[in-house]
């Protein structure tokens, strides 16, 4: 009996314990704690109501339960695995999901970066013009380059970019973005869809710049500065907007058909190059050009300067025009600095073969050549590729210059047409050609890969282009001829232009006479044989060109 009593009461400890191990323990493994203030006793006086009520104590500990945040340990238990709220206590709606932001700052910052070093682009090709132009017009053909950035910008934000990339029709766009009206930092999917619809509106108009920027290489020197600005500005506004839209915009007719344009093979070096050729011939040639003399650079490391900078603004001209930093803008990069490469070894081997001799000029003119004939392919192709197409372009590129010059009978004076509008065509051409969904799983494949309808729009949108910049180019330029006049004087043709438009020279007395210069030699100097040499380089200075020109001295 004795026995069976004790029994009875070490069962009731045990359960007792284990109730209040339970009671205790329990909340906190499952990642609730107890209120510090319980004790033994209200545990057990919770336990012995019946009625459901809860008691002051409890009251306390449910309130601050609620309202206390839960812990890490809390949110990484399973809500099956927690015990049941009091029924007094109402759950707070969840809630409502953030909206995603669907900016980039990866992306953005790439694109800012690469705007930045398209923009460095227009002065590097300032000095790589001003390094092989004469001393005398040097400083007129680096203020010709960079008043670009004010013409052709200026219309980009009034009327350019609307026109170049808003729906209108698949000839030209609309006014809808006049003014820059509804671009704002909301992304433009049809064009970008992690970046600010005003970034992408910033990076285009860098090459809006450079565009008419690289035409002033072929009448350098002979060109007045005022019909130059009015020639940029109508050129940028009847030409490249037009071709832009063709090419990019999501109703252009050229993009429609199918033909690719990564980074402007057609739109900015195609219709330049033409347009150089077109001008120069209308202009007319130089004194000296008529006279058979050879051009000669002025200062080959102003050159090697530009060329520096170009490469590296070229850079984010291409790989930028992924839009993103990934692995696109990865291909790009790599396949512009390997098709540029590519370019400068040919160009060496043909100088060494050809004229007997490697030159530093046309070493930099080689690699330019190469990065024009890639700018078309540079996101469509694998790197082997993008050898073959800069060693091509430049193949093309070096016997163009003898055959515009020589048997064409055009001043072309830097070789813009050469360089930009030959490089530009065999790239755009090859692009069709090499293009490969090996390299750009988003792109298409080329001739070399089955696609013959690529291969065949290539070529007749690009036969389109140059048509149209042609015909443009010629109308544009006769129509500044008859309000402005284009050519300068004989008279500001030989002394040179720094002095007759600007009072400036990129070394001191380089636009004065040369009789002046000689003649301070033979006063520092006393030497008695500069005056003889005077002489000779005066009378070659001062030939004149049997070519009919406007000789109107003023601007």
């Amino acid at each position: 009996m004795v026995q069976n009593v004790q029994r009875k009461v070490s069962m009731s400890l045990a359960c007792a314990v284990a109730l209040l191990v339970v009671l205790v323990w329990a909340p906190r493994a499952l990642g609730k704690e107890s209120p510090q203030n319980a004790t033994t006793e209200d545990v057990a006086a919770g336990a012995e109501q019946q009625d459901g009520s809860t008691s002051p104590t409890d009251e306390a500990w449910i309130e601050e339960s609620s309202s206390a945040p839960q812990t890490p340990e809390q949110l990484a238990v399973p809500a099956s695995l927690q015990p049941d709220a009091p029924a007094t206590i109402q759950e707070a709606p969840e809630a409502p999901a953030a909206t995603a932001n669907p900016i980039n700052s990866g992306d953005t910052a790439w694109v800012l970066a690469c705007s930045a070093l398209v923009l460095l682009m227009t002065p590097g090709l300032g000095f790589f013009y001003a390094g092989m132009i004469g001393a005398r017009n040097a400083v007129n053909t680096l203020l010709m380059t960079f008043v670009s950035i004010a013409v052709a910008g200026f219309l980009w934000v009034i009327v350019g970019y609307s026109l170049a990339f808003s729906p209108g029709d698949s000839f030209i766009g609309d006014l809808r973005w006049a003014g820059l009206l509804g671009v704002g930092s909301e992304p433009n999917p049809d064009y970008a869809a992690s970046i600010p619809h005003l970034l992408f509106m910033l990076f285009q108009s860098k090459f809006a710049v450079i565009a008419p920027a690289l035409i002033i290489g072929s009448v350098a020197g002979r060109i007045k500065f005022v019909s130059w600005l009015a020639f940029a500005g109508l050129w940028s506004l009847i030409v490249y907007v037009p071709v832009a839209h063709w090419v990019w915009s999501t109703t252009g007719w050229i993009r429609a058909s199918g033909s690719i344009d990564f980074a402007g093979g057609l739109v900015v070096h195609i219709t330049a190059g033409v347009a150089a050729l077109v001008l120069a011939a209308v202009v007319g040639k130089s004194s000296t050009f008529a006279q058979g003399q050879p051009h000669r650079p002025y200062n080959p490391a102003f050159v090697a300067l530009g060329t520096g900078l170009l490469a590296f603004g070229w850079l984010g001209f291409n790989a930028g025009s992924a839009l993103s930093a990934g692995s696109l803008a990865s291909l790009a990069a790599a396949n512009t600095f390997f098709a540029s490469a590519s370019a400068l070894a040919v160009w060496l081997v043909l100088e060494i073969a050809v004229k007997g001799r490697p030159t530093l000029v046309g070493s930099c003119i080689g690699t330019v050549v190469g990065l024009v004939g890639i700018t078309p392919a540079a996101g469509f192709v694998t790197v082997a590729s993008a050898l073959l197409i800069g060693g091509t372009a430049a193949l093309c590129s070096f016997f163009a210059m003898d055959l515009v010059k020589k048997v064409a009978k055009i001043d072309d004076t830097l070789d813009v047409f050469a360089g930009h509008g030959v490089g530009g065509f065999v790239g755009a051409l090859l692009t069709a050609v090499f293009a490969s969904k090996i390299a750009n799983p988003g792109g298409v494949d080329g001739l070399l890969r089955g696609n013959v309808d690529l291969f065949t729009n290539q070529v007749i949108d690009t036969f389109a282009v140059v048509v149209y910049t042609a015909v443009a180019t010629f109308a544009i330029a006769h129509v500044v001829r008859m309000a402005l006049g284009l050519r300068v004087s004989e008279e500001i043709e030989t002394s040179g232009m720094d002095l007759a438009y600007h009072q400036e020279t990129v070394t001191e007395g380089a636009s004065e006479p040369l009789a002046h210069n000689v003649a301070r030699l033979v006063e520092a100097q006393g030497k008695e044989t500069v005056q003889e040499s005077a002489v000779a380089d005066q009378t070659t200075d001062q030939t004149t060109d049997q070519t009919p020109r406007d000789v109107s001295p003023t601007a």
